[in-house]
C-alpha cells in the first residue's frame, strides 16, 4: 500500500517536473526568437505584431520539440 502511494507521488512529481520544463522550453524559444527580431542586423529594430506571433509559434514549437525529445529519451513517446 505504501509502495502504491509512493508510485503515485513520484508520478505526480514527474508530471510537475515535465510541466515546468515545458514552460521553461517555451519561454526560451520565445526569448530567443524575440532577441533575433530585436538584434539581427538588417531588420528594422522594432518588435511588431508579426514578430510576436512568430515568437509565440517558435515557443510552442520549442516546447513540443523538448517534450518529444524528452519522451524519446525516457522511452515513453510524447506523453
Amino acid at each position: 500500500m505504501v509502495e502504491q502511494q509512493n508510485q503515485r507521488e513520484s508520478g505526480a512529481s514527474r508530471e510537475a517536473r515535465q510541466r515546468r520544463s515545458g514552460i521553461v522550453a517555451f519561454f526560451c524559444g520565445l526569448a530567443v526568437s524575440l532577441a533575433f527580431f530585436a538584434f539581427f542586423p538588417g531588420l528594422p529594430h522594432i518588435i511588431d505584431a508579426g514578430a510576436v506571433v512568430v515568437s509565440l509559434t517558435v515557443g510552442v514549437l520549442a516546447r513540443w520539440g523538448f517534450r518529444t525529445w524528452r519522451g524519446r529519451r525516457t522511452g515513453k513517446g510524447d506523453g
